[in-house]
């Protein structure tokens, strides 16, 4: 009796055993924490590299390969490629350069001997300043004063404001760049307020009130 229920004791024992229940594979768990190898992914398209990559060949690498570029990207790459032919150095390196401002705009023109080509932002003045003739004659009149609307090619870098504040802008910085041709030029080019430089800001709005002074409709009942 006693031999029977050893044996079957031997035999559970035996059936638990952790040895016949281990798989013979050799697998991982896995493990949140565990590092896993990187991999190069590829460039996403918001990521700066993506981003200086695509628009520092467009449209040059559009044009080498053939494809479909408008006549606007092709005539701003060449007036681009112009500009720095003619400013070799950058506008602080040229000498006849004059720096004007009105309201918020900046403008850094610079004078070189030409035939009174205008060139604003690498774009032609006429395209930039969106043919308007007001402002195509503000930026013409310096050199028309002294006469010299054809002896000159004037290059503008303008920043800030409207067309309207950059406009009279480029008007003075071409105006402080002809002082640099000659000191003669100061006198007519004072005669016509051409050296004056614009102080008028648009004045602050008013607690209270809807604009600098506009003030509300009084009612009194």
């Amino acid at each position: 009796m006693a031999t029977s229920s050893l044996s079957s004791l031997t035999v559970a024992f035996s059936a638990l055993s952790f040895s016949s229940h281990v798989s013979s594979s050799n697998k991982t768990l896995y493990s949140p924490w565990r590092r896993r190898p990187r991999t190069a992914s590829p460039l996403r398209w918001n990521s700066p590299t993506a981003i200086a990559s695509s628009t520092s060949s467009f449209p040059i690498a559009a044009v080498s390969s053939g494809a479909t570029v408008s006549a606007e990207d092709l005539e701003e790459v060449s007036l681009e490629k112009y500009v720095k032919s003619r400013l070799p150095g950058g506008f602080a390196a040229q000498r006849l350069i004059g720096t004007g401002r009105r309201k918020c705009a900046i403008a850094r023109v610079v004078l070189q001997e030409g035939t009174g080509k205008f060139v604003i932002n690498y774009r032609d003045a006429k395209e930039y300043l969106q043919g308007n003739p007001l402002w195509l004659q503000y930026i013409k009149t310096p050199l028309l004063t002294l006469g010299f609307e054809s002896s000159y090619d004037v290059f503008v870098k303008a920043q800030g404001g409207g067309l309207s504040g950059q406009a009279q802008a480029i008007s003075l910085g071409i105006a402080r760049a002809l002082l640099k041709v000659s000191g003669n030029h100061r006198s007519p080019l004072k005669k016509e307020g051409l050296l004056t430089r614009d102080s008028r800001v648009v004045e602050r709005k008013k607690v209270g009130l809807k604009k600098a002074r506009k003030a509300p409709q009084f009612s009194k009942r």
